[in-house]
């Protein structure tokens, strides 16, 4: 078989270069063009030793030559687990039916236990064959990412622990499952993040089929976890008696397990309103670990080229506007978020009431200056000239269809609220505010939608100045100053003050929109992430579509609209940096 590709695929005459982790940029991947690939491949000329790496070469090419059935045996993998564990967590959910919550975790469990075992087989054997990993991906997993998931998975880890400690004090009457899991979780966080931290830019090149099903069954694993939390979470948010549905869901929250089984030590209330407060951290650290698995599952087998990767620093100093109203912003919304959630406890309509008014006023300013900012920065696109990115990336590709697949939920959200406020006639000051905040809605999150993916797909203004500085070079004023560093493959730019610190006007406007819409999504994050319900306090929607038919469309659509706003963040900091 050897001689056979060696006859296929003639040594060149370059230099075998094995590629370091930060030579690698972009991506070609056509699994079945083994050809295409091989050119990639620099042979050297003669010795004994170079001949041993160009079997490995051969070795791996061969293997990636076969690994149709990988991709199919890997999707059926995670197919078949997330259809169980929705079946498994949606059955959980109703009190009136066979399959309990300890059901849901020991199902949890295993996945967890599989999980972690594949993670560390990688990281101990995989990872360390010769030419396993020859290519990093270097726009996979970047330290604003790793960081955000380190955050998020320490919040994660402290939610843990509260759990143990509320669960343990239960134990006399019942099961140990409930302690059992979170001790799991806690140990899969602790692996599972250290393992993304180090590997989240592999593009294996060995064992591709068994680590496509590992990566598979690590992204199933993490969307069963956040199935769970979202629906435990939502229970505990919109439990209300049938009885009487326009009293506040709050005052009805979801209670532990059986009321007979009373704790043996007096922190379990304690403990337990506190772990529900870090649930949305631990629904994003799901979020962002399955997103990060399917880029590494993407990148399974990918030879990417090798060019000068560009460092892009961020930096604050040359914005002010937009920082200083998002920061505004965010004071402000938080202060009518306590006031609302104060207001909304109260026995007293008015009061509840006076909580609504406050929080539609509150959403509508925000939406209504999201979307001003975006227009902006829509035209300002419209000025641009930069050239749009061509290049194949995964990365971005999945940004962009989680940014618009999450942007759905609060579609549905407001569009359905839009019918039954007009259905109804809108009378009354607290239904006009009701609609005009869905409306807003819709507009911002079209108008954001576009202002994101077209800034992504936008050519790095610091990429398009480096190919004008090498093509006009001979013309560079004699005050310019530029010293090229060279340094591992890797290419800096030093430019004097005059030419790098000092943005155009058009740079500096889109920095400001991009500032001020990414501090604008965090309140917009928060209050919904931490119980902000008006969807259950307002009637009208109850009324309407009747309380079983709407919970479920809020407690299906709420979630990815939560989402959206934290990963229109992390999008919105893209955007910001090559802007």
């Amino acid at each position: 078989m050897k001689t056979v590709a060696q006859k296929i695929f003639r040594p060149r005459n370059k230099r075998l270069s094995r590629k370091t982790p930060n030579d690698a940029m972009e991506a070609h991947p056509s699994n079945i063009e083994t050809a295409a690939q091989m050119d990639n491949i620099q042979h050297l000329p003669t010795p004994p030793s170079v001949a041993r790496d160009i079997s490995h070469h051969l070795e791996a090419v061969m293997e990636r030559a076969h690994h149709g059935g990988g991709w199919l045996l890997s999707g059926i993998i995670c197919i078949n687990i997330l259809i169980l564990g929705c079946a498994l967590v949606s059955g959980s959910a109703f009190n009136s039916v066979a399959i309990t919550a300890v059901h849901r975790q020991i199902f949890l469990i295993i996945l967890l236990l599989l999980t972690m075992t594949w993670m560390l087989f990688y990281a101990a054997v995989t990872a360390r064959k010769d030419q396993a990993i020859l290519f990093k991906d270097s726009h996979a997993g970047p330290v604003w990412l790793r960081a955000g998931l380190l955050l998020f998975g320490l919040l994660s880890l402290i939610m843990d622990i509260f759990k143990i400690a509320t669960y343990v004090g239960y134990l006399h009457c019942d099961s140990a499952v409930k302690v059992a899991f979170p001790v799991v979780q806690a140990v899969f966080l602790l692996i599972q993040t250290y393992f993304l931290w180090i590997h989240a830019k592999d593009c294996v090149q060995l064992q591709t089929n068994f680590t496509r099903c590992g990566l598979t069954l690590m992204l199933s694993t993490n969307l069963v976890v956040w199935m769970a939390a979202v629906t435990e979470e939502s229970i505990h948010q919109t439990e209300i008696p049938e009885l009487n549905v326009n009293i506040s869901h709050k005052m009805y929250r979801a209670q532990f397990g059986n009321k007979k089984c009373k704790c043996s030590h007096s922190a379990c209330d304690t403990f337990k309103d506190a772990f529900y407060y870090l649930y949305p951290f631990n629904i994003e650290y799901s979020l962002f670990a399955s997103a990060m698995a399917y880029v590494m599952w993407k990148n399974v087998g990918r030879l990417v080229e090798d060019h000068s990767h560009h460092s892009v620093t961020f930096r604050l100093k040359d914005v002010c506007l937009g920082p200083l109203t998002g920061i505004l912003l965010v004071v402000a919304g938080l202060v009518t978020f306590i006031l609302y959630e104060v207001y909304i406890l109260k026995e007293d309509e008015e009061y509840r009431n006076d909580g609504l008014l406050i929080h539609f006023i509150m959403n509508i300013v925000i939406v209504s200056m999201m979307s001003l900012s975006t227009v902006i920065g829509c035209i300002v696109y419209r000025l641009d000239h930069r050239e749009h990115v061509s290049e194949k990336n995964p990365t971005r590709s999945l940004d962009v269809g989680l940014l618009v697949g999450a942007s759905m939920g609060q579609f549905i959200i407001s569009y359905f609220t839009i019918v039954a406020v007009v259905a109804t006639g809108a009378r009354g000051h607290l239904n006009a505010l009701n609609l005009s905040w869905a409306v807003l809605t819709v507009l911002q999150l079209g108008l954001q939608n576009y202002f994101i993916i077209e800034g992504l797909h936008r050519e790095p203004y610091h990429v398009m100045r480096e190919a004008a500085l090498h093509s006009n070079a001979h013309v560079l004023p004699e005050h310019t100053e530029m010293s090229v560093v060279m340094e591992s493959n890797k290419s800096t730019y030093f430019l004097t003050p005059s030419l790098d610190d000092k943005l155009s006007w058009k740079r500096r406007v889109l920095k400001e929109v991009c500032a001020f819409l990414l501090l604008a999504n965090i309140i917009l994050w928060i209050m919904p992430a931490f119980g902000a319900r008006p969807q259950f306090d307002h009637p009208v929607e109850i009324h309407f579509y009747k309380f079983a038919m709407w919970a479920a469309i809020v407690n299906i659509g709420l979630p990815f609209g939560i989402f959206y706003r934290m990963h229109s963040v992390a999008s919105l900091f893209e955007v910001y940096v090559i802007s």
